[in-house]
Order: structure tokens, then sequence, then C-alpha cells
């Protein structure tokens, strides 16, 4: 009896164990079946046929919001002028300090105030400046026998034109800076509202798909971009005119020196040749 029970339990085992294998393929399947039937309505990923195939930065700046779009521009723009400030002030330097050192070199020997005017006198520059308003000074001063009282309204005028010969090689450089301390500033804001754009995008489009969000964002870093691309320059730019532009102020110290030296000679030698400068003007 306990025999044939056991049979029958064998073979009810077999029977359900074969059940069981006929079955599980459909269940394996299952779920496979129900993800091909989530994904199989052939609806259109939404905003698909309008997404730009073309992700180039010309691209991206045609399709950006209007907003972003004048940033770039701005930014483009600023750009140009750093780079026209640099040309300009660059040869504006080089020819200030070529005339300044030649002209130092000239009267570097000479013995008069009278013969430094003969000599260069003619030319352009800061130190025929110098030169032209020490011998209008002589010429007011030419009845005033303090030579002391002579020699600091002499270096009176001289640091005047030597502050403004300094203000005047400067102007333009203050441009550089502003570019280069706004610039990415301007560009995040573009970048912020083009985020912006791209949230109110998936908002309406009720998707997270990369392929929606990812040109919006891109158009959006373009404007970040864009403000760096003109502010590294800017910023470079400037620190170099800074230390040319002093090098120019030390240079025009010299002269300056130089041309106080000569009147200093003028009043000690004691002849008072007050009056040759105004044959000489």
């Amino acid at each position: 009896m306990a025999t044939t029970c056991l049979r029958v339990m064998a073979r009810l085992t077999r029977a359900v164990g074969a059940l069981f294998l006929d079955i599980l393929p459909f269940f394996l399947a299952a779920p496979a079946c129900a993800q091909e039937s989530s994904a199989s309505p052939s609806l259109p990923v939404v905003g698909s046929s309008h997404l730009p195939r073309d992700l180039s930065p010309w691209s991206m700046f045609w399709t950006a919001d209007i907003v972003v779009q004048a940033v770039i521009v701005g930014l483009a723009f600023a750009s140009v002028v750093t780079w026209t400030v640099w040309l300009a002030k660059s040869i504006e330097l080089y020819l200030a300090r070529r005339r300044l050192s030649r002209d130092l070199i000239a009267i570097s020997n000479e013995r008069s105030l009278t013969d430094a005017f003969a000599r260069v006198g003619n030319n352009k520059g800061l130190l025929p400046a110098l030169i032209r308003e020490e011998l209008v000074e002589l010429r007011l001063s030419s009845d005033i026998g303090d030579k002391a009282g002579i020699k600091e309204r002499v270096a009176s005028r001289l640091a005047r034109l030597e502050v403004a010969a300094g203000r005047g090689m400067n102007r333009g450089t203050g441009l550089l800076a502003t570019i280069g301390a706004t610039a990415p500033f301007v560009g995040l804001f573009g970048t912020v509202w083009g985020i912006m754009n791209s949230f109110v995008g998936i908002s309406k489009a009720q998707t997270t798909n990369l392929a929606i969000v990812a040109p919006g964002i891109a158009e959006a870093l373009l404007a970040t971009a864009v403000g760096l691309f003109a502010a590294i320059p800017a910023v470079i730019i400037y620190n170099q005119f800074a230390r040319s532009i002093g090098a120019y102020r030390s240079l025009s110290g010299d002269a300056a020196a130089e041309v106080l030296r000569l009147v200093s000679r003028d009043l000690d030698r004691g002849d008072r040749q007050l009056t040759m400068p105004r044959a000489a003007e």
C-alpha cells in the first residue's frame, strides 16, 4: 500500500513538473510583452520633428531665444571693441615710447634748455611739450630773482604735464576692464534665460527626453562660452596695458627730470639766460 502511494505521488510530481516547464516560458515572456505593448503605440516623440539636426554654434545661435541672441550679439560686439582697443593702444604706446626715448637720447648731452629746444623743439611728443612749457615759465619768471621759487613752479608744470600724459595714454583701457568684469555675468544671464526656456519646453512637452532638453541647454551654454571668449582676452590685454603704461609713465618721469636738470643748470649758471627762451618761441 505504501509502495503504491509513493508511486502515485511520484507520477503526480512528474506531471506537475512537466506542466510548470510548459507554462514557464509564458511567464517569462509576459514582462517583455508588456514593455513592447507600452512602447508599441506609434506615438512620435513630442517635438522631435522640431529638434535641430545641426548643433553647430551658428545653428544654435539662429535657433536660440531672442534674449539669448541679443546677449550673444552684445558679447560679440564687446569682443570686437576689445581687439580694436588693443590694436589702437598698442600702436599709440609704441609710437609714444619710441618718440620719447629718441628725444631723451637727443638732449642727453645738451647743456642748456635753449639748446635742447633747438634740437627737439619741432618734434611731436611729450618731451618737446615739456620744454615748451618750461620756456613759458622761464619767460614769465624772468623778472624774479628767487631761483627756488622758479624751480618749484617749473616742477609743478612738469608734474601736471606728466600726469596729463599718463591720463591720456590710459584713455580707452577702462573699456577693457569693464568688458573683462561684466562679460562673464552677461553670458551667465543668457545661460540662465536659455535654461529657463528649456524647462518651460519640458513642461509643455510633458517629457524629459534628453533629445528635447539637450538643444535648449546647449544654446544656453553657448552664451556663457561667448561671454568667456569676450572676457578672457579683455582681462589679459588690460593687464598688459597696465604694465606698458606703467613703463611709459616711468619714462615720462625721466623726461621731466631731464628737463628740470636743464632748467636748474640755466639758473645756477649765473648768466640768467631767461631772455633766450622768448627768442626761441
